[in-house]
């Protein structure tokens, strides 16, 4: 799939234009990049927006109400994001997570790390084609410029059936244990007790 967007992109010259023409008025003083507009990015969203749905991993990190919005984002030598916020209310509707997915790898480019700021300091991603990284909407975060190649990503907003990050978490650990019991074949009354607790808790904390 990476190898095909990578094609389609590469024969579209028209396909991006200025990103600040969608940003916020803080971030767009600090936005220099590109993203694409028109019917080929649309049918790009769309396929990497299936394939997230149909990502177990995605799902149960996520547990996603909906894919808010995509966007297909270029950075080519001395483009940059400086540090920002990203938008909570998206079409209407709140945003709890951000996500970066890499469609070339980093040695195809020198820069254009993403640093996203938490409690412990900050953390920086440089990831091989198809790796995603999934933040909090709510976190300073920015694109160090690229000084060589072309950095290739679709960025995306997610709003979550559960709104707290905290227990998405524990949804999170529960799924992984859930089939980590599945896998080891465990007593099926086990399997039956993780379930009905991740049940209950989704019953109590989901935002339909």
């Amino acid at each position: 799939m990476l190898a095909t967007l990578r094609e389609k992109i590469a024969a579209a010259p028209e396909l991006f234009v200025d990103g600040a023409s969608t940003a916020g008025w803080h971030a767009k003083a600090v936005k220099n990049n590109e993203q694409g507009q028109g019917d080929l990015a649309k049918r790009i969203d769309a396929i990497v927006e299936e394939k997230l749905h149909a990502n177990p991993l995605f799902k149960a990190a996520a547990q996603p109400k909906a894919i808010i919005k995509t966007l297909v984002s270029r950075y080519q030598p001395g483009m940059s994001y400086g540090t920002h916020v990203d938008e909570p209310m998206m079409a209407g509707s709140r945003v709890d997570l951000s996500f970066t997915l890499f469609l070339n790898g980093p040695e195809t480019y020198d820069g254009g790390s993403l640093i996203i700021e938490n409690t412990e300091g900050e953390a920086s991603y440089k990831l091989a084609a198809g790796s995603l990284v999934l933040y909090p909407t709510t976190a300073l975060h920015r694109v160090e410029e690229v000084t060589k190649g072309e950095r290739l990503v679709v960025v995306g907003w997610v709003r979550s059936f559960i709104r707290s990050a905290a227990n998405r978490e524990v949804i999170f650990d529960l799924e992984n244990l859930i089939a980590s019991l599945r896998k080891s074949e465990a007593d099926r009354a086990v399997i039956d007790r993780a379930l009905k607790v991740k049940a209950n808790l989704m019953q109590q904390w989901a935002d339909d």
